[in-house]
């Protein structure tokens, strides 16, 4: 008897699942694995966030059903903060949405706002998600290739006439994850023409939007002349403020789609605990100088990397911002080669970057969410091995 649907058989598996049963094996046969491989900060939540939610959920009317937009207080607040930080104004009713995590609310838009047989383009490499959300929705996921000579940047215009009579959806992300690439606000501008002209929603995962580099400062697609009428974005409390765990986000932008996102998750999930909502409220009033500290740790981190992996003869793409580094693979492997033989040499673990798409075969991804200690140790028992000098 089939178990499963004809969604999941054509689903690959979710890479970083793998990753996790990797790292674990290697765990249980008593090997001490240095985790450069998945995103999640090694940081502790600030203290502050951490009081307001203990407060929320001691009081009795966070405990009962929370509306599905959101807390008016949370959709408020955000708005503030984007208009402080991208001097666009938001109206809280029709323009702000919170989300169980930003991941939740990228893999409904899909079937939000395509039809079965819709094309949506997705960058490879990128975030595996906006491929499978794609597919369970019934639309037709394109890859456009993130190339070197691009500097990352996705070329929305690449796609053939045929693509384009389909073209429902865009996801774009910058900072980007795997590559680290930034983009200016001349990009989104040129991203918005085109996706007005040809009459497609761009969905701009911003997730690292406020973790970036050197004199780095992300735009929002939304500043764009027409990003409004184009586009959402989406914000993630999950790296900003070290809340992975806590799922928690918000979407901004065009209230047209983000009522049928709406309309999606109404049917769905009942919306995000009011205490850890509650607790999103209070990680926006954290003095500027909290997200400086951790931004600081990440380039640290950073710097460490880049300058080991140079000092091996490794080609690296410095990040413009995100918690990544992205690298070749040295001369005779393939990314998932690579990675087995640094978890069976060194025992670090690193993600491949096959796994965030074709584009990606000959690179790899390293994490900086790890202390620099172990990062430290790593690039040592990397150095030793001598992949890039044989």
């Amino acid at each position: 008897m089939k178990k499963s649907s004809r969604r999941l058989d054509g689903l690959p598996r979710y890479l970083f699942a793998d990753l996790e049963n990797v790292r674990d094996e290697a765990k249980r046969a008593g090997r001490e694995i240095l985790d450069l491989s998945i995103g999640d900060p090694d940081m502790p939540t600030p203290g502050p966030i951490i009081d307001a939610l203990a407060r929320a959920a001691a009081d009795p009317a966070n405990h009962r059903y929370p509306t599905g937009r959101g807390m008016s207080t949370l959709r408020e607040r955000a708005a503030r903060w984007f208009n402080e930080r991208f001097g666009v104004k938001l109206d809280p009713e029709r323009e702000v949405l919170c989300l169980l995590g930003s991941k939740e609310g990228l893999a409904h838009l899909p079937l939000a706002v395509c039809d079965p047989g819709d094309v949506v383009l997705v960058p490879d490499p990128g975030y595996p998600v906006y491929g499978s959300a794609a597919m369970l929705a019934g639309a037709n996921p394109v890859r456009v290739p993130l190339k070197e000579e691009d500097a990352f940047l996705m070329d929305v215009e690449a796609a053939s006439d045929e693509v384009r009579r389909g073209l429902r959806l865009c996801y774009l992300n910058y900072p980007n994850n795997p590559t680290g690439a930034g983009a200016s606000l001349e990009y989104y501008q040129r991203a918005v023409e085109v996706a007005a002209e040809r009459g497609f929603v761009i969905c701009s995962d911003a997730a690292y939007s406020e973790i970036t580099y050197g004199r780095m400062r992300s735009p929002s697609v939304l500043q764009a002349e027409g990003g409004m009428e184009t586009a959402v974005e989406f914000h993630s409390f999950s790296k900003t403020y070290n809340m992975t765990g806590w799922r928690i986000a918000f979407a901004v932008g065009d209230p047209v789609t983000l009522s049928c996102l709406e309309k999606v998750k109404s049917n769905i999930d009942s919306g995000a605990f009011q205490a850890v909502q509650e607790a999103a409220v209070s990680a926006f009033d954290l003095p500027p100088e909290d997200l400086e500290k951790r931004r600081e740790v990440y380039e640290k981190r950073k710097d460490t990397v880049v300058t080991a992996l140079e000092s091996m003869g490794c080609r690296v793409f410095p990040p413009a911002g995100a918690v990544y580094v992205w690298a070749a693979v040295p001369e005779g492997y393939d990314s998932t080669g690579f990675a087995a033989a640094l978890l069976e040499r060194t025992a670090v673990s690193v993600s491949p970057g096959a796994g965030f798409g074709p584009s990606g075969e000959g690179y790899f991804r390293i994490s900086l969410t790890a202390p620099e200690e172990h990062i430290e140790r790593a690039m040592g028992r990397i150095g030793e091995q001598g992949f890039w000098t044989r």
